[in-house]
């Protein structure tokens, strides 16, 4: 689909252009000079919870994560909105408070946007930030010995899947939505504290797709441990009743070939792995010398922080 657009704009042609098209990562960035460079996104989507406060602030979460997966410091953002006709207005503007407070939290301002009319509601931002240019988490930053760090647990996905349907137990909803309203910022902040390299944020694609765009960008394999995969407490419930998103099927079909389950997995267990996640977590790489100082720093500033496996020499990612 973007192969007319990468066809348009050769690389070679905006050398200024560090990240785009030709690169799988969270965000396209432009060096302004040798020490600043711009970092751009934006991402929006339907609702995933029924609370109009609530969906705003996690699309605005969702939407500033990418900046903060390239190691970046957000500081300007865009409404971008498709809203019902018939939607009552006090919906309309929990959603659009929702999404500006949370960037406030982040300390980033909201100065305009664009609203259509659509048939559902949909909703994100476009978001700029500023990096060291010298200094990015990219997916091709990690390296064989780093050690995997996942910042969020897993399982979103599957319970707001079982909410749309009707069966999730309202503190399992609490604890996932509690999750994904949280900032992306201290664990973007921790990553540059400890000069890391390689990175990205677990989104749509899931644990396993968003691990394998490391692993190719990075040309490394991952071996991820499965017990040490953190998970909300209600996500093997709903799996087991195998409310997944149909994106879980999807990543399944997509990133399987790059994954050998050496465990013995069942399917539920699989298709954990392959949830797609709304403001997920970070996944970073290590360096295995920096890790205990990484993970007391983390201690130190209420980051929760989970080791869930290695980079290792290959082409694939192993689940063990």
């Amino acid at each position: 689909m973007l192969r007319p657009i990468a066809d348009t704009f050769q690389p070679q042609e905006y050398p200024d252009l560090l990240v785009g098209l030709s690169s799988p990562d969270d965000a396209a960035v432009w060096r302004l000079d040798d020490e600043r460079a711009i970092i751009m996104t934006t991402d929006f989507f339907t609702p995933v919870v029924d609370d109009a406060y609530d969906y705003g602030a996690i699309a605005a979460a969702n939407s500033l994560s990418d900046v903060y997966a390239m190691g970046g410091k957000p500081f300007l953002a865009l409404n971008i909105a498709a809203l019902p006709p018939d939607l009552p207005a006090a919906i309309s503007a929990e959603i659009l408070r929702g999404g500006a407070e949370k960037a406030r939290e982040a300390g980033v301002v909201i100065a305009g946007g664009h609203t259509v009319q659509d048939k559902e509601p949909k909703y994100g931002l476009v978001v700029l930030g500023f990096v060291d240019p010298r200094r990015m988490l990219t997916k091709g930053g990690a390296h064989v010995g780093d050690r995997l760090v996942l910042t969020k647990p897993l399982g979103f996905g599957v319970t707001t899947t079982a909410l749309k349907r009707e069966q999730a137990d309202e503190q399992d909803v609490a604890e996932v939505v509690a999750w994904m309203k949280r900032l992306n910022r201290t664990a973007g902040n921790l990553a540059m504290e400890f000069e890391l390299s390689g990175g990205t944020d677990v989104t749509g694609y899931s644990l396993l797709g968003h691990g394998w765009e490391m692993a190719n960008a990075s040309s490394v394999g991952l071996k991820l441990e499965f017990e040490r995969i953190p998970f909300v407490s209600c996500a093997k419930k709903y799996a087991a009743a195998y409310t997944f998103p149909g994106g879980a099927s999807d990543n399944r079909e997509f990133f399987s070939s790059h994954v050998h389950f050496t465990a013995q997995l069942n399917e539920n267990q699989q298709m954990l792995l392959f949830d797609p996640q709304t403001s997920g977590g970070l996944l970073l790489a290590v360096p295995p010398e920096r890790l205990a100082a990484f993970t007391q720093r983390a201690a130190e500033l209420g980051q929760s922080v989970w080791e869930i496996g290695e980079v290792i020499p290959g082409d694939h990612i192993e689940v063990v």
